[in-house]
C-alpha cells in the first residue's frame, strides 16, 4: 500500500477566527466565559463554541445563519 498518494496526504491551514469574553454583553455571564466563532476552510459555513453557563458547541452554514437571524428579529418585534 502506498501511503503518499493524495488521499492521505496532511494539509496545514489558518482559519479565520474571532473570540470575546461575554461578561460585557450578558448579565449572566462569568469573569471568564467567551464566545468564539472560526469560519470553515471551505468558507461555507462556521463553528461556534460558548462557554458559558450551558456550555455548548454548534456548526452552521451561512444560510442557516441567515435564517436564524430572520427569525430572531422576527421574534425581536
Amino acid at each position: 500500500m502506498n501511503i503518499d498518494n493524495q488521499e492521505n496526504k496532511i494539509n496545514k491551514y489558518e482559519r479565520k477566527a474571532v473570540f470575546t469574553r461575554l461578561k460585557p454583553y450578558c448579565g449572566f455571564a462569568d469573569e471568564h466565559d467567551f464566545i468564539e466563532v472560526c469560519e470553515w476552510k471551505n468558507g461555507e459555513g462556521f463553528d461556534v463554541e460558548i462557554s458559558g453557563k450551558l456550555h455548548s458547541r454548534f456548526q452552521m452554514t451561512f444560510g442557516e445563519f441567515q435564517a436564524l437571524k430572520k427569525l430572531v428579529k422576527k421574534i425581536c418585534v
